[in-house]
């Protein structure tokens, strides 16, 4: 089964509503499991729970497709973004523009003006879609 992974801030912001809305209707389409994602921070003190997220999510979605809900700790967001998408072997990723130049930031460390969705593909064997 084609999987969709969509991480997502906690609480919903506007932002990560749209992006989970736009995965939503991707995994539809594509009859794909979902997976929302949370990475909270290690520094940051305020844990998130996978019961948590998912009542948030189910609070601003109805009809959800098959979805699994994550919640990861770690260092840096986009690092641990990418461990998920690898270990779950996502065949998309679905991102917010915000997140896009996040990661365009940190591969900007390694390479001069990158092409983040082709990085990633390269990375992850995943379609990226930015919303």
């Amino acid at each position: 089964m084609t999987q969709v992974v969509v991480p997502v801030r906690y609480p919903l912001t506007d932002h990560s509503r749209a992006t989970l809305g736009r995965a939503i209707e991707i995994a539809d389409e594509e009859a794909a499991s979902l997976t929302v994602l949370h990475v909270t921070l290690y520094h940051n003190s305020r844990r998130t729970s996978r019961s948590e997220l998912k009542r948030a999510v189910e609070n601003a979605f109805e009809d959800l497709p098959d979805v699994r809900y994550v919640v990861r700790t770690g260092l840096l967001v986009e690092e641990t973004i990418l461990e998920e998408v690898a270990e779950s072997r996502a065949e998309m990723v679905v991102i917010g523009r915000k997140q896009a130049s996040r990661w365009r930031q940190m591969i900007r460390r390694v390479a001069d003006d990158p092409d983040i969705e082709q990085f990633l593909q390269t990375e992850l064997d995943a379609k990226i879609i930015t919303v």
